[in-house]
Formats: C-alpha cells, sequence, structure tokens
C-alpha cells in the first residue's frame, strides 16, 4: 500500500506540508501526482510564461523526489472535473490507501477538491488535506468578533501576534528516502497544450533549488536596503520570489523564517529593509484570507458593493494603447512593455499602470486583472485581484477614490533620471531627465524623429475630475487629498 500526493501550487520537497505528513511513516511507499489542466488554465487567464516556468520546475521536482524513491506521475486531464476520475484510477492502479494534499483557497479550485473528496472516499480512501500557502491558516485570524479583517493594518498586528504565539514559523524537513516502488518517474512535457507565447528560462529558472537559491541572496545582500529600493524600477531591489511563491517553488513560511533570522527575530522592529519585506509577506497573507472570506472575490465582484454602480468607459482604442505600451505616458508604457517583454512587473508600477488605467482612462478593472493574469509569471489570482481593486478603489482597504497617482509626479519620484523608461521605451533614450518624463511638451519639430505618441491618450485633469464625480455619483465619502 502506497500514499498518494496530488501536487499542485507546492512544487517543492522542502517544507511542503503534505509531501512531509506522507511520508510521516517511514515503511510506507509514496507516490507523486501532478495534473496538467491546460484548458482550465486558459479558463483562467494563466500566461504562458508561468505555465512555462511550472513545467521545468516539475521536472526538477520529478529528480528531486526520484532522489526519495517517490516517483512522479504526470497526466493531463484538460479541465478540473476531470480530476477525480483520473486520481482515483491512479490510486486503484497502484495500490493506494490515502491521498495527501495542500489546500487551494480559490472558488473552483475548492469546489474541484470537495469533487475529488467524495469520489476518493467512496472509492475506500483516507483523505488528508492540509493548509501550507500561507503561513497561518485562512479563518485563524480574525476580530474579536469572530469576524475577517477588512482592512491590513489590524489584520498584520493580529497576524503577527499569533505567529509570535506559535513560535515563529514551523519549517518541515525533507522527507528520508521511501521504500521504492517499481516504477519509473513520469517525462514531464517541454510544452502545454495551447501556451504558445513568451518563455523566459534565463529571467526565471525553474526549480526549487534556485528559488532557495534567489532567497538567499536576497536576504544576504538586498534585503538591508529593500525599504530604501523597492519603489525604485532601474534598481535591482525587490525579492523577485513572487513566480516561485505562486507555484510553490519556495513556501511563504520559509521565506519569513530567512528575514527573520535576518532581522535577530523581529517581525517589526529592526533592520527597516527586513520589517518592510515582512509586511510584503504579510499583504499575501492577508489577500489570501480574503478571498476564503468573501468568495466573490474570485468571481469577478467588486468588494464595495457600491462601486459595482459605477459605469465604466467602453474604450478599446485607449486599452488597446495601454496593452501595447502606447498611452504616451512614457512610465506606464515602461511598465506595460516591461511585463510583456520579462512576465513580470514592478510592484511600485503594477500600482501606477492599474490606477492609469482605472482612473485615467476609466476602464474597468477587471479588464486590467485579466490582461496581467494572461502575462504575469507571477500570476495569482488573490495578490493579482488585491491590487487592481486597491487601485480602482473597488476593494477592501483600497486607496480611497479621490487618491489618484498622477503619473508623471511617480515618473518623476521613482524613476527620475529615467533609467528605467529609456531600458523599455528606447525610443525616447536620447531624451534628457526633464523631458523624458513628460515628451508631448517638447516643442513638435524636436520629438519630430521620436517613434512615439505625440500626447497622452488621456487628460489627467479632466481624467480626475470624471473620477470624482462617478464615485460622488454612488455616494462614496468625500475627497480631502490630492493627486500623489
Amino acid at each position: 500500500m502506497a500514499n498518494l500526493v496530488w501536487f499542485r501550487s507546492d512544487l517543492r520537497t522542502r517544507d511542503n506540508t503534505a509531501l512531509a505528513e506522507a511520508c510521516a511513516d517511514h515503511s510506507e511507499a509514496v507516490l507523486g501526482i501532478f495534473l496538467l489542466a491546460p484548458d482550465q488554465w486558459r479558463e483562467h487567464d494563466w500566461a504562458p510564461v508561468k505555465v512555462d516556468l511550472i513545467l521545468r520546475t516539475l521536472a526538477e521536482l520529478s529528480r528531486d523526489l526520484a532522489a526519495l524513491n517517490i516517483p512522479l506521475i504526470v497526466r493531463e486531464c484538460g479541465r478540473f472535473k476531470h480530476a477525480p476520475g483520473a486520481l482515483l484510477d491512479v490510486a486503484r492502479s497502484h495500490g493506494c490507501r490515502a491521498l495527501y494534499f495542500n489546500r487551494e483557497y480559490e472558488v473552483n479550485e475548492q469546489r474541484r477538491d470537495d469533487q475529488v473528496r467524495k469520489v476518493l472516499a467512496a472509492g475506500g480512501l483516507e483523505i488528508h488535506a492540509h493548509d501550507d500557502q500561507t503561513a497561518i491558516p485562512p479563518g485563524a485570524v480574525v476580530t474579536q468578533q469572530g469576524r475577517p479583517y477588512t482592512v491590513f493594518t489590524p489584520f498584520k498586528k493580529a497576524w503577527i501576534a499569533r505567529m509570535v504565539d506559535r513560535g515563529g514559523p514551523v519549517i518541515r524537513d525533507v522527507p528520508v528516502p521511501r521504500p521504492a516502488m517499481p516504477r519509473e518517474p513520469d517525462p514531464v512535457a517541454s510544452e502545454a497544450r495551447g501556451f504558445d507565447g513568451l518563455k523566459r528560462p534565463d529571467l526565471w529558472p525553474g526549480g526549487e533549488s534556485h528559488a532557495l537559491r534567489r532567497l538567499d541572496d536576497f536576504v544576504s545582500g538586498r534585503i538591508a536596503a529593500y525599504k530604501q529600493h523597492r519603489d525604485i524600477p532601474g534598481v535591482n531591489g525587490t525579492s523577485t520570489l513572487s513566480p516561485y511563491l505562486a507555484i510553490g517553488a519556495v513556501s511563504p513560511r520559509q521565506c519569513l523564517r530567512a528575514a527573520l533570522d535576518a532581522n535577530a527575530g523581529g517581525f517589526d522592529r529592526g533592520n527597516p529593509g527586513c520589517v518592510h519585506w515582512i509586511s510584503e509577506i504579510v499583504w499575501r497573507e492577508f489577500y489570501k484570507h480574503l478571498i476564503v472570506a468573501f468568495p466573490r472575490l474570485c468571481m469577478g465582484r467588486a468588494f464595495k458593493f457600491e462601486t459595482e454602480r459605477i459605469r465604466w468607459r467602453e474604450d478599446p482604442e485607449g486599452f488597446g494603447a495601454w496593452c501595447q505600451g502606447r498611452t504616451g505616458v512614457p512610465i506606464v508604457d515602461a511598465a506595460v512593455r516591461q511585463l510583456l517583454q520579462t512576465g513580470w512587473m514592478h510592484n511600485r508600477l503594477r500600482m501606477v499602470s492599474a490606477m492609469y488605467l482605472t482612473k485615467d482612462l476609466f476602464i474597468d478593472w477587471r479588464e486590467g486583472e485579466r490582461f496581467f493574469m494572461r502575462h504575469l509569471v507571477d500570476g495569482d489570482l488573490a495578490s493579482n485581484n488585491g491590487g487592481w481593486q486597491w487601485s480602482a478603489s473597488t476593494g477592501t482597504d483600497a486607496a480611497p477614490y479621490f487618491r489618484i497617482f498622477n503619473p508623471v509626479s511617480q515618473s518623476r519620484t521613482h524613476d527620475p533620471d529615467g533609467t528605467f523608461i529609456r531600458q523599455f521605451v528606447p525610443e525616447l533614450a536620447s531624451l534628457d531627465r526633464d523631458e523624458i518624463h513628460e515628451p508631448w511638451t517638447i516643442p513638435a519639430l524636436a520629438r519630430a524623429p521620436l517613434d512615439y505618441p505625440a500626447r497622452p491618450v488621456a487628460d489627467h485633469a479632466a481624467s480626475r475630475a470624471r473620477v470624482m464625480d462617478a464615485f460622488r455619483a454612488i455616494g462614496t465619502g468625500d475627497p480631502s487629498r490630492a493627486d500623489r
């Protein structure tokens, strides 16, 4: 008899709760399985660059598991609804007595897992589901009234208190080698059906071992200056670990433990860079907790009910310009082109570009959310939705609707010399540091050779007035702050 471990967004051997539990009895054989679901992934707007990273990481996982005498079976099931049958077939053909997996929290994933439980339990298997995607399980951090937190700061305070009570994150060891099973690992395909598109193995090497090296490099070097550098897109100041967290090549507990070790155990005091990065880990936790507490966030619904009454503009031309990095606003265009070329966008620029789409162009945030998911190597529903609804002022703990980023001010503040703009909008590389943020102000004769829009697709001042009117019309608050 063997234990079957179903890998999903947890493609690692270290600190993998389901794998560790399945291997707890050293005398039992263990078998791994991964189900490719390309039809479902397309429906969920997964990006080719993300699927490519998954496949390359899966290949390394297969080798790592083989060293533990755990074969990995890879099957294509197309859609989630076919998962129960595929799992039951494998379990029966290999004499498995139990299924182990780590929970996923999105609505469709939860429904899939509920059906898997029913089908496999009816087939005589034990089912063991574990919380692993977060350092503290969703639902375990609530107010004194037992309600979920909807504002980040009190959530963070309660989250840290709970984590301190637990003695910090607990890291599970790599399992010891198992009794050998009479099966070789399945080969892992290098392509997934229907996912032709951007692939950047040079930027995003696959595998758990690379994810851990990237974590170590960041914590041993850049984390100390993280707070100063995190908002400067032209500087390598962030961890770039989000793709590996999204697919589970590294765990949030491993990230948290590394940051705490670098900060003498401090969660909210000590080195400012460490403290700020820990806060970003808690933001990720916050958004995961929210999609469980408020499932409508997985269904294209605004968190603030009243904002569903907003009549967003239909502007195919403006949306097309934004998607191509041709809005005429260099910092916005550089951000989108970074996404198109690398599969990743700097966090500060995610806010700037999202607010430009939702406030300057007044286009539905759901359009931008979908576009990001279709191109992000670190596409994660909870974080992506949380960021877009923050920018659109429709979400929990959102930016007030009257707080509207001025993209030129953001550009001058965070890319003062135009370093980042020159990298991704090379047609503006010849402009000086004053001109590059607002090329439409250059006299027509001087800018004639530039292959770049002559003016922005939206007037910022007029757009701001439009946003104010639209939000006032649905009775949302009273403005008290100017552009940032």
